[in-house]
């Protein structure tokens, strides 16, 4: 018969096992690195979110008092006529009636220069179509139906590198993997998947495993490299949870889990490869998490899923910056900086380029005009002295 001893250890081991997930605890810890990184990134989206505002107009033209109006939607603190003058080279300001026997009012369209980046733009997504198939392939994959609201993919387009018009260029081209039902933008549209590539169906954990199998010779198991950040300790109960949840299978996002209980420690397993696939799909392999909310249904994830990013701060962090909570991929960054860049981000760096040109310009003009007054002054000291 069992011992005393063996039958307490076994009934501690049960309970402990076997406890609600939600009651585990992690103090939430500011990470400066990774915060850092949102930080650089932050007058490149702000122009980018301006620039949007005027393609997604009519002939992508607008009055500047319409602008005006729409700054706290595209979160700008500074007015329309500051943010030209500070990016003088993004846009082209002319004049134009409104309505017929008005007084005409300023105009924005794009410049020159702009309209060339997004030629450039166009061309970069051409040639990364295949991953760009192949990331949208995965998003339909991971999900429970094989199907997502397509108006929930626009509204996650800039967070995978997807191109303004993937829904009715794109889709189309692909019918092999793709049917949109419904139109988009009437609330009632949803993609769905029509073909089942085995091809997508790894995730870049199980791609890691095989590669390292492959190298070294030996099996590796599938599962998540923890990197906790310096100064972090974890209580020992958590530890010990931790060790034990680490060990438990892989659950790869692209299995079926109908079988999986909504608390269980195998679903929690499941939901943090969903997590992880998802941000290391995305371009910046970061996502704020009320973005990942809206796709609670079609990914089978928890009302407070946003738990979890805190309960694996060894796989995750939780950024707090700008007041908007961002899930970060740990893994994914060396200090602030991105370790392995998506291609797709061609067309930042690109746009970043073509920003800073026109700073630069801006400076230089700076430069020469308050040289001129200078010049001015002195020859003005000069008549008066004579």
């Amino acid at each position: 018969m069992f011992s005393k001893t063996k039958i307490n250890t076994f009934f501690h081991s049960y309970l402990y096992n076997n406890r609600s997930i939600s009651s585990l605890k992690v103090v939430w810890r500011k990470d400066p690195s990774l915060d850092q990184a949102i930080e650089h990134d932050k007058r490149y989206k702000q122009c980018a979110r301006v620039v949007k505002q005027v393609l997604n107009e009519p002939g992508q033209v607008i009055p500047l008092r319409y602008l005006e109006k729409r700054r706290q939607r595209m979160r700008l603190k500074v007015k329309i006529d500051t943010f030209l003058n500070q990016n003088p080279f993004l846009f082209h300001v002319y004049y134009d009636r409104i309505k017929p026997k008005t007084e005409p009012v300023k105009f924005i369209r794009l410049s020159d220069r702009l309209l060339r980046f997004i030629e450039e733009e166009k061309q970069i997504y051409k040639e990364n179509e295949p991953l760009i198939v192949a990331k949208l392939c995965k998003l339909l994959m991971m999900s429970k139906n094989k199907v997502v609201s397509a108006d929930k993919l626009l509204h996650v387009k800039r967070e995978f590198g997807f191109p303004n018009d993937f829904l009715v260029d794109l889709v189309p081209r692909y019918p092999e993997y793709f049917r949109l039902i419904g139109l988009p933008g009437e609330g009632k549209s949803f993609l769905e998947l029509v073909d089942w590539n085995p091809e997508f169906a790894k995730s870049v954990i199980e791609k890691r495993a095989q590669e390292e199998s492959r190298v070294t010779g030996i099996r590796v198991r599938p599962n998540f490299n923890v990197k906790l950040p310096p100064g972090f300790v974890l209580k020992k109960e958590m530890r010990e949870w931790i060790r034990d949840w680490m060990e438990l299978d892989y659950v790869s996002p692209y299995e079926d889990v109908s079988n999986l209980e909504q608390a269980s420690r195998e679903m929690e397993k499941r939901s943090v490869g969903v997590f992880h696939e998802l941000l290391s799909l995305s371009l910046y392999k970061r996502i704020p998490v009320p973005i990942l909310g809206k796709f609670c249904d079609e990914y089978r994830f928890s009302n407070a899923f946003s738990s979890a990013f805190t309960r694996h701060s060894g796989i995750f962090y939780m950024s707090l910056k700008g007041g908007i909570e961002t899930a970060m991929l740990r893994e994914a960054y060396e200090g602030d900086k991105l370790i392995d860049i998506d291609p797709l981000l061609q067309i930042k760096d690109r746009f970043a380029e073509v920003l800073e040109e026109g700073w630069r310009e801006r400076v230089e003009q700076l430069r020469l005009k308050q040289e001129k007054v200078k010049q001015d002054m002195e020859l003005v000291a000069t008549r008066v002295s004579e």
